[in-house]
Order: structure tokens, then C-alpha cells, then sequence
């Protein structure tokens, strides 16, 4: 199918307490750009959680490599806001819930607690706010409370839908709530399309993603950009030679390790 579209899809990936951006421009789905990541990963880890909404191209069609799907709690809140209007009662009680849930996840972030411990914690607190929300929407269906094609119906029917990848964090250590975190990484693209007048050129749009993947990657981890990409500029063949002791969260001790002077 020729596609006459140019898409920038956000990947922000995170392992403890590191974290990548990366952006890909160009007529490949979000998906199909993620399924070329995952392709380059290491073989014999553990299983990915992959975070988005639920449109279909954002998820990757691989053979042989298996992730673990959540979908963005956010979105299906904000199917309610859209409603709420006219449906302030029902659309309270669901926002309060999702809003109860939230609370708990602010709780373990505060609080430090470890991914195993957040999971202990959501299964003790959140999950039995979950269970109460979900009954609440079958019975609206069931006991013919809320026509299926109203908006509070349609806002219902995506969260039963998708309730399984919803939850996946009542189940597994480190799935997050939401996807905020990518949608905040795809602000940067769109205010750099906005600044920049778009591309001129797939190599352009090339650039673009390089340049953004590697500030906002900076931004992330809470390191000066300005200052990080001056350094690899700076030392190009160190650079090529060990390119993983230069990531944003360790170039400075790299740095100080080869121009340390000799000792006597």
C-alpha cells in the first residue's frame, strides 16, 4: 500500500534508572519502527513491556520475540473527560476511581519502593478499586443502565475492551500506568516540525531525529545537552571505539578517566 503520510514515532525506553528517546520520521507506523528496535535487542532477556494506546500500528509483528503489551491508562480516562458533560455522575465515580489508582502509584513513587514492592502494593490497594470499577461498567451494560452507543457507553466499551492490557500492572513488576512519558518525548517533535517549517528532505527529518533523540535523552537523565553533544564532538574516535561509555549518564566519568594524568 503506498503511504503518501510522514509519521515521527516516539520510543522512550527505560531500564532502572536509565533512560533513551528516540524518534523515527519517515511512512513506517509506530510499530513497524519499533519491530526495528527489537530486532537489533540482545538475544536471551527477559520480555519487554511495551506502553501505548491501543491503535494497532503501535504494535510490532514479530516472529519469535515476545513482549508484553500494556495500554495507556490516560487514554481511557480521557474518553470520560469527553463525556462528562453529559454523563457527570457516571463519569465522576470512573475519573475517581482511575483517580484513587494514580494516588496509590504517586504513594510507591514517593515512598521509593522497589518495582516488586509497587507491584505488592497496586495488587493490595489498586486492585480491588479495578475490580469494583470493572463490575460497575459490566453491570451498566448488563442491567441496561447506559445505551452501548452513547458516548458513556463507547467510553465504557474501550475500557472493558482493552481491561486486560490496562491492568497489566496488577500483574507485572515495572508496567507502567500510562504512556505520558512518550507523549511528552512527541511534544519536542512537534514543536520542532512547528520551528524548523517541517523537512525539506528524508535526511533532513534523519537529522532531525538524531539530533532530538540524543537532547531529549540528555533531558531525561538530567544532563546539560549543550554540553554533552560538545564533548562528542570533541572526542570522535574515542567515541567510535567505545560508543557505550558515552551515553548521557556516564560520559563525565569517561572523561575524567582519560584525562586523568598518568601516575608517576
Amino acid at each position: 500500500m503506498l503511504r503518501r503520510g510522514t509519521f515521527t514515532s516516539g520510543i522512550v525506553s527505560i531500564c532502572g534508572e536509565w533512560k533513551i528517546a528516540l524518534y523515527f520520521t519517515g511512512w513506517k507506523h509506530a510499530g513497524e519502527n519499533l519491530a526495528d528496535v527489537l530486532k537489533q535487542r540482545a538475544p536471551g532477556l527477559a520480555p519487554p513491556i511495551q506502553m501505548c494506546d491501543a491503535l494497532s500500528r503501535n504494535t510490532p509483528k514479530l516472529t519469535g520475540i515476545e513482549i508484553l503489551l500494556a495500554n495507556c491508562n490516560a487514554h481511557g480516562r480521557r474518553q470520560f473527560t469527553e463525556v462528562a458533560a453529559s454523563f457527570p455522575a457516571e463519569c465522576l465515580y470512573v475519573l475517581e476511581s482511575l483517580g484513587a489508582v494514580y494516588g496509590f502509584d504517586a504513594e510507591t513513587k514517593e515512598r521509593g519502593l522497589t518495582s516488586e514492592e509497587s507491584l505488592k502494593f497496586h495488587q493490595t490497594h489498586s486492585a480491588p478499586v479495578m475490580e469494583e470499577l470493572h463490575q460497575w461498567m459490566e453491570a451498566q451494560f448488563a442491567e441496561h443502565k447506559t445505551e452501548p452507543n452513547s458516548g458513556l457507553g463507547r467510553a465504557i466499551s474501550y475500557l472493558l475492551r482493552h481491561w486486560t492490557k490496562l491492568t497489566l500492572f496488577l500483574r507485572q513488576q515495572g508496567a507502567p500506568l500510562d504512556n505520558n512519558v512518550v507523549e511528552r518525548a512527541l511534544k519536542k517533535a512537534i514543536l520542532h516540525r512547528k520551528n524548523a517549517l517541517f523537512y525539506k528532505t528524508m535526511n533532513g527529518a534523519r537529522v532531525g531525529d538524531l539530533f532530538m533523540s540524543l537532547i531529549h535523552t540528555c533531558e531525561l537523565n538530567k544532563v546539560n545537552p549543550f554540553d554533552y553533544l560538545t564533548e562528542l564532538l570533541r572526542h570522535p574516535a574515542e567515541l567510535t571505539v567505545q560508543p557505550a561509555e558515552w551515553m548521557p549518564w556516564n560520559y563525565r566519568s569517561t572523561l575524567e578517566r582519560i584525562t586523568r594524568p598518568a601516575a608517576a
